[in-house]
């Protein structure tokens, strides 16, 4: 702890700051705390009430990393080393073929320099981050500048954006000369995640998050993004020499940087492509965005004898993974309503290969999301549109700023119903909850699904027919069908019928979670309807709850317990209750085969499996766990107890350390608390 003793001011505020800033980096650069959030902020007060005292802020004080500047422009920063682009790869051929190319040179040098040969080539791959590439100057081991990449020359200078990333360290241990070092601003998936569960405009892209941040003139909505930066290269040194990139590496540690360690080294070219492929097929489940992998020569006197064609460096190549963004024409934008009467704007785009795939739909969240995204006046004009984890593509933005499509119409009634709309928020909805087609053809869909009621062989057509030809308008009029009705509609034949009517009736014994799931409560997804059934354990203590006894379970907030109360507070949903148990719907409650253990670590204890492990699947895990009085739960928050992380796992293992949840990582622990429990 830092010397408390009067003394010398200035004195006092260098040692708390070489104390905190020890600390910033044991936490958010190694991962390894070591001290309490409590002793930290005491430390920070106190460097603050000695900066109010003597009005002296030291450059290097972590207080200037809150923001609050608000900066009138720009200034251009022109690099030391210029920031060299990448030669790309997008298969094993022309991977190869760069193969090829480093041999050729690297056997000519040697056969005029055989008294001092070449090794053979030997690779280090690393990921290729999908941020905004940050060049970081330091002088006499202070961080004096930070730069965009800009045109690989000349960029923009972002040092009190940059300051506000706890990652990057404002002093590092070299102080024998100026360097410059490379690396990449991202916003982890996860944080996007949490910032977005407050925001008043929530983030749609991390990527986008990150370099919109780092951009942004007003410094204290670059502190609100909690940002991260990943540093991977010295790209200039008046002194510094390395004989390889692990001693290279080696030295970014040893200076407090933040080194990803998803960095490795091989001696083949087949080695490295096994490791791309690898890279290609976890990175979904990483807590940030990769777009490659970037393959180096690793010896650095071989780098410089391939040196530089005019655009990229010979020794490295950026092996690009099938493109996830791309551009085309936006053409058209309808609004699709669903069951809970929101309006949803969905967008027609020239069909374009996008991820290996012919894409011509695209989804836009609201009209917020519209307005942000400077799309209002955009159809007829090329947009940006990005395809991940194998879902519909999103539209980022329009490729220019110019106003110089035709407008998108917003609506100001139902598309099917007529019906005025309501305006919550970013949000539009249609009000007509007993007359809008598709809200109710939707509501009859969702509740006949196989995660809610499991009708067999139920289908959206069949909530269409039912609709359109028996007027049935709300779930409960399926348990009051015959055998007469069915029989009327098109298509419907004697089997048909009795199929139906067999699969309804076989429902009517589901349990207790399937059918809150059923019911479309709003802001309530399987996992939730889970915990209340298994916490309350029947349907009248569920529709009896209050606010105080909601908001406590876990992945249950303030507006999710708001949704439920709401929800059964409803007439119209109290009466299609009344209607399904009037018709012989019997929710019940699963009773336990084994009794619960109450003696275990994990009794009472609220756990998330997440990753692979190998021994069993994670269902299997989680079953034993419930047996042994563990709760399992599907997200991480400050609630959470225990997190159990298998191979490969991602944001929830990042997110779960940044919230100081205790974690089991060895598969071979879990195992033996399970063997001594005598599963």
């Amino acid at each position: 702890m830092v010397d408390q003793r009067p003394g010398n001011a200035l004195t006092t505020m260098e040692n708390l700051i070489a104390e905190i800033s020890r600390h910033n980096y044991l936490y958010y650069t190694l991962d390894q705390p070591a001290m309490s959030d409590k002793e930290y902020d005491l430390l920070y007060d106190q460097l603050t009430i000695l900066e109010e005292e003597t009005g002296i802020i030291l450059p290097s004080s972590p207080t200037r990393r809150v923001g609050g500047e608000l900066l009138k422009g720009f200034t251009e920063h022109r690099h030391k080393a210029r920031l060299w682009s990448l030669d790309k790869a997008q298969n094993h051929e022309q991977l190869l073929a760069w193969l090829a190319r480093v041999e050729k040179l690297v056997g000519q040098y040697n056969n005029e320099e055989p008294d001092d040969p070449l090794p053979l080539p030997s690779f280090v791959v690393e990921l290729k981050f999908d941020g905004l590439t940050l060049n970081l100057t330091y002088d006499g081991g202070e961080l004096v500048q930070a730069a965009t990449r800009g045109n690989g020359v000349i960029g923009e200078g972002i040092l009190p954006q940059v300051k506000t990333i706890r990652s990057i360290p404002l002093t590092i241990p070299y102080k024998e000369g100026m360097i410059e070092v490379q690396g990449e601003g991202i916003m982890f998936l996860s944080v996007l995640e949490a910032y977005n569960k407050t925001a008043v405009e929530p983030l749609k892209n991390a990527r986008n998050a990150a370099a919109g941040a780092l951009r942004n003139l007003n410094t204290t909505a670059t502190a609100s993004r909690n940002l991260d930066a990943f540093v991977y290269n010295v790209g200039y040194s008046d002194r510094l020499t390395f004989k390889d990139h692990a001693e290279m590496v080696c030295f970014l540690r040893d200076n407090h940087f933040k080194v990803n360690e998803a960095l490795h080294y091989f001696q083949t070219i087949e080695e490295v492509a096994e490791e791309v492929e690898r890279i290609a097929r976890i990175r979904h489940s990483m807590d940030y965005l990769i777009d490659g992998a970037v393959i180096k020569v690793s010896d650095f006197r071989t780098r410089d004898v391939l040196g530089y064609t005019d655009k990229f460096p010979r020794w490295a190549v950026a092996f690009k993974f099938e493109a996830e963004e791309t551009t085309t024409i936006l053409r058209s934008v309808s609004w699709e309503i669903g069951r809970t009467g929101k309006l949803t704007p969905g967008a027609k785009v020239d069909p374009v290969e996008l991820a290996g795939v012919t894409v011509q739909n695209c989804t836009l969240n609201n009209m917020g999301d519209i307005e942000r995204k400077n799309l209002k006046h955009a159809l007829g004009t090329l947009v940006y549109i990005r395809r991940s984890n194998d879902v519909i593509p999103e539209i980022l933005g329009k490729v220019t700023e110019e106003q110089d499509g035709e407008e998108i119409p917003f609506p100001t009634v139902c598309p099917a119903c007529g019906t005025p709309i309501e305006v919550r928020g970013a949000h539009i909805f249609c009000p007509n909850r007993l007359g809008c087609r598709p809200q109710l053809v939707e509501r009859i869909r969702h509740f006949a699904s196989r995660d809610a009621m499991d009708i067999d062989t139920f289908s959206i057509a069949t909530a269409e027919q039912l609709y359109d030809g028996l007027g049935i308008n709300d779930p409960s009029g399926l348990y009051y069908l015959t055998h007469e009705q069915l029989l009327s509609l098109d298509r419907f034949g004697e089997k048909k019928a009795s199929n139906l009517l067999a699969a309804i009736e076989k429902s009517k014994d589901r349990e207790l979670s399937s059918f809150l799931f059923a019911l479309g409560i709003p802001n309530t997804g399987k996992k939730t309807t889970s915990v209340l059934a298994e916490y309350f354990g029947s349907l009248e203590r569920v529709m009896m709850a209050t606010m105080d006894e909601l908001i406590v379970l876990p992945d249950v907030g303030g507006i999710v317990a708001d949704s439920i109360v709401s929800f059964f507070a409803d007439p119209l949903m109290l009466e299609s209750i009344r209607r399904l148990l009037a018709a012989g719907v019997t929710p019940r409650v699963e009773e336990r085969v084994e009794p619960v253990r109450t003696d275990s670590i994990f009794s009472g204890k609220s756990i998330v499996l997440t990753g692979t492990l190998h021994s069993m699947t994670r269902d299997e895990a989680a079953a034993k766990l419930e047996l042994l009085g563990g709760k399992i739960v599907g997200s991480v928050s400050k609630k959470t107890d225990f997190v159990i992380a298998g191979e490969n796992a991602g944001s929830k293992l990042s997110k779960a350390r940044d919230l100081g949840v205790t974690v089991m990582e060895d598969e071979a622990e879990l195992l033996r608390l399970f063997e001594e429990a005598g599963m």
